[in-house]
């Protein structure tokens, strides 16, 4: 199917070149990050370093914190049995071990600033090397205070998005529909939605990477309470109308959904994303109803049921 009389998008558009996707390729990962490797760069970039911390899990986040104070507090602790144990006033222990978990608390102490006294450095160079781990923790708790406040200030969208696209009967057509809903108990108000299919196509005997716009039933709303289902009509005018699910197939088509939203709590506009594959539209299904009302007439929406779907 020919897709250059339409309405099409060029890949920078969205950031994409018009180069055709291999098989089992996609531009976009599901989650909606790019699908896209960098290389050539330093090793080390601050900044990158600083966005990488920020945007990990949590998990990830706290284990690196963890491991990097027990690695600081381990490589001090053997400097100070370096040195000599009879240097820290009060450390305990006759064995090798007990000497090292003296020291290793001790530094623990030093590096938190705490200073319980019960160990305390003697000599100038003990001394010196207490100093700068002092002063080095004081840099590494503010550093590690100023990455939770900015994991903790930076506003994203926690939206939700069916795990598949359905085409199911549209008034007296068809029409291709996927379902979101917001994951928070936050207000995103003022959310508009972008769809771009996207498809490999022979153009002059040459395959390109072709763009086009899906119109939708309705691409804004005031606000995300429930769940939206967007639905885009397949009518004469709809770049799926009459293709076939082969065709999908061989142009290795991929649906990619972009977010815009208000977020009423940051004050700050969030953006989200997802891409389905053409395996990802189910035909001849639609959603099953994912809320209900509760017997004090409450409206309880179970996001578990957001990818529910019904055989037509």
């Amino acid at each position: 199917m020919a897709f250059s009389k339409r309405k099409v998008h060029h890949g920078d558009h969205l950031g994409f070149g018009n180069r055709p996707m291999g098989k089992d390729q996609r531009m976009m990962n599901a989650d909606g990050t790019s699908n896209i490797k960098r290389i050539g760069l330093p090793f080390f970039r601050s900044a990158d370093t600083y966005n990488w911390l920020i945007s990990m899990s949590w998990t990830k986040f706290m284990s690196i914190i963890v491991i990097a104070y027990l690695i600081v507090n381990i490589l001090f602790a053997g400097i100070y049995v370096g040195v000599g144990i009879e240097n820290l006033k009060g450390a305990e222990g006759v064995t090798f071990r007990d000497q090292f978990f003296s020291a290793f608390f001790f530094s623990a102490q030093t590096i938190s600033t705490v200073g319980y006294g019960h160990i305390s450095p003697s000599g100038f160079i003990t001394s010196c090397i207490a100093a700068f781990e002092s002063m080095l923790g004081l840099l590494a708790f503010a550093l590690a205070t100023g990455l939770l406040y900015g994991r903790f200030s930076r506003p994203n969208a926690k939206v939700f998005y069916s795990k598949n696209m359905v085409v199911a009967p549209y008034k007296d057509i068809t029409a291709l529909m996927f379902r979101l809903a917001n994951g928070r108990n936050n207000q995103l108000i003022e959310i508009s939605v972008q769809v771009v299919f996207t498809i490999n196509e022979l153009v002059n005997g040459v395959k390109k990477r072709t763009f086009l716009p899906l119109d939708l039933e309705r691409s804004k709303i005031g606000l995300l309470s429930l769940s939206w289902t967007v639905v885009h009509p397949i009518d004469e005018n709809s770049p799926l109308f009459g293709i076939t699910s082969e065709e999908l197939i061989n142009g290795e088509a991929e649906i990619i959904v972009l977010l815009q939203a208000f977020d009423d709590t940051f004050s700050q506009t969030v953006h989200s994303r997802a891409s389905y594959l053409d395996e990802n539209i189910i035909y001849n299904a639609r959603f099953a109803p994912a809320f209900f009302h509760d017997e004090d007439g409450t409206t309880v929406l179970d996001l578990s049921r957001l990818s529910a779907i019904e055989t037509i």
